[in-house]
């Protein structure tokens, strides 16, 4: 499984180009994103992906030195399940 990365988005297409999975984080203010949305298709579900997709947008918006205000409710949920990624949080 491939994951594509944006400034502010990683996300999953199938040969197809049809939306798999998705994580955004859009800039919300200087250095601060918003973990606004979380997706995974139906396909997909069960599998770890939602994880995998914010494992990956964690360690971009580490790599960036931005700090994270988690928004949408898996989000909230990931970080509250993963207490060693909570510096992030701003």
């Amino acid at each position: 499984m491939e994951f594509q990365k944006d400034r502010d988005r990683i996300y999953l297409e199938d040969h197809s180009g049809k939306l798999l999975a998705e994580v955004t984080f859009p800039e919300v203010s200087p250095g601060v994103v918003q973990i606004d949305h979380t997706y995974v298709d139906e396909s997909l579900r069960g599998q770890g992906v939602a994880g995998q997709l914010m494992e990956q947008a964690v360690r971009q918006i580490r790599e960036h030195g931005w700090r994270a205000v988690p928004v949408c409710s898996y989000a909230v949920s990931w970080f509250q399940k993963h207490p060693d990624w909570r510096e992030l949080l701003g």
